[in-house]
């Protein structure tokens, strides 16, 4: 079933950048998908189950536009901060350390991408809970792990209780 899915996920992928829907394309897309699935289903479902829940699919509906326009947001204060003449005096890079209360693997890795996808932030590791994370400045250091965290959670993680 995982390799099945990473599969679809893969080929849905493939279709949506390859933009070539004529049967040869076709073709070597499913070989070239099924090969990697084949070979890299682990990565992606480590315990070889699917584990996507109607819940978990929603909850990523709801989340991702708000990573977006995170996204969004983002990019226009680093590039508010590239372009001011006074670039040095606003950042100031520095590494952040801090522990998430997500427990899943899937939501942790799912946080740490999201973290990375925002500009002005890198996730460097994520070692159980701990995650150490690249910040450009003051202000995106002291907002990690903040609402992101919080979003990541209600999407992915089971209700406690």
């Amino acid at each position: 079933m995982s390799r099945l899915v990473t599969f679809l996920i893969l080929f849905a992928f493939w279709m949506m950048l390859s933009g070539m829907f004529d049967a040869f394309h076709l073709f070597l897309g499913v070989i070239a998908c099924g090969a990697v699935a084949y070979f890299s289903a682990h990565l992606l479902f480590p315990d070889g189950k699917v584990g996507l829940s109607g819940r978990n699919v929603l909850g990523m509906a709801l989340y991702l536009p708000w990573l977006f326009w995170q996204i969004v947001v983002a990019n226009l204060q680093v590039a508010k901060i590239v372009l001011h003449p006074r670039m040095l005096d606003l950042i100031n890079p520095q590494i952040v350390r801090f522990k998430t209360s997500i427990k899943s693997p899937f939501a942790r890795v799912t946080f740490g991408q999201s973290i990375t996808l925002t500009p002005g932030t890198i996730t460097i590791n994520i070692d159980r809970d701990e995650f150490t994370v690249y910040a450009l400045t003051d202000d995106t250091a002291a907002s990690l792990p903040g609402e992101m965290e919080k979003r990541v959670a209600a999407a992915l993680e089971k209700e406690q209780g």
